[in-house]
């Protein structure tokens, strides 16, 4: 049999405590969490800010993906946004070279690590239940909040890589420095 740490986390089975229904939003949480930090290291807090030919920054997505499981759990839980949620979703995209990539990486498993915990609290019966996003108030359950959340990550992710990998290149060729 396979190293269980070869395996993408969806084929390693169930994550104790959490029901069938929301298995794939903890994969693909957990996923993200994993792939990440195989992705980034120190030696790019020099270029994360970087927006090549546009493109938000390998920081925003970070950031992005931080915000978004904790704004989706959030709305998820029935709640309003607090202050300090708003505030974080403004600087989400503001270049902050205060902020290094071990410490959003390390920000983004505090988040995964929170969901997985409020996966673990959530009773099916209510997975249907009416939520709401935001001051308009936009009509979604519960269900649909938790899935956002999963799914926004991983195509976040996705754009990650390609920012990095642009950004990596674009340095080796000497076209930015």
């Amino acid at each position: 049999m396979e190293n269980q740490q070869n395996l993408e986390v969806w084929m390693r089975g169930p994550i104790e405590g959490i029901s069938a229904i929301l298995q794939p939003v903890a994969h693909a949480l957990l996923q993200v969490k994993e792939d990440i930090p195989k992705l980034l290291n120190s030696e790019d807090d020099q270029y994360i800010w970087i927006k090549p030919f546009g493109m938000a920054s390998s920081a925003f997505h970070i950031l992005h993906i931080i915000g978004v499981i904790d704004r989706m759990f959030t709305y998820a839980a029935g709640k309003s946004l607090s202050e300090e949620q708003f505030e974080y979703l403004d600087k989400e995209n503001s270049p902050n070279q205060d902020i290094s990539v071990d410490e959003m990486l390390d920000n983004l498993n505090h988040a995964v690590e929170r969901a997985i915990n409020a996966l673990k609290a959530i009773d099916d019966i209510t997975l249907t239940e009416d939520r709401f996003i935001g001051r308009k108030m936009i009509p979604t359950t519960q269900l649909g909040l938790l899935f956002h959340a999963a799914e926004h990550a991983q195509r976040h992710y996705g754009q990650l890589l390609v920012t990095i990998k642009t950004v990596r290149g674009l340095f080796q060729q000497g076209s930015i420095h």
